[in-house]
C-alpha cells in the first residue's frame, strides 16, 4: 500500500477587510454556539449593544454583553 501524499494548498489572497469578517463571522458562530449550548443547560441569554465603537472615518461596530438568567429553581413544599 502505498503511503499518501499531502501537498500544501496556498491560501487565497484575501484582503484586510474579507479577513476581518472572516474572523467575525467565526467568532459570531462560536458565540451562537455557546448560547445555544447555554439555553440546553437551562439558562436564558440576551444579547444587549452597550455602546457602539467608531473608527472616526465613518465606520462603527456594536458591541455586546450577554444578559444571563440563571435557571429556575423547583419550587419546595
Amino acid at each position: 500500500m502505498s503511503q499518501p501524499e499531502f501537498k500544501i494548498v496556498p491560501k487565497p489572497e484575501m484582503s484586510a477587510e474579507d479577513r476581518a469578517i472572516n474572523r467575525l463571522a467565526d467568532a459570531v458562530h462560536r458565540l451562537n454556539e455557546a448560547v445555544q449550548r447555554a439555553v440546553e443547560a437551562g439558562i436564558s441569554i440576551e444579547l444587549v449593544r452597550v455602546s457602539r465603537f467608531h473608527d472616526g472615518s465613518g465606520n462603527w461596530g456594536d458591541q455586546m454583553v450577554p444578559l444571563v438568567r440563571a435557571p429556575a429553581r423547583a419550587s419546595e413544599g
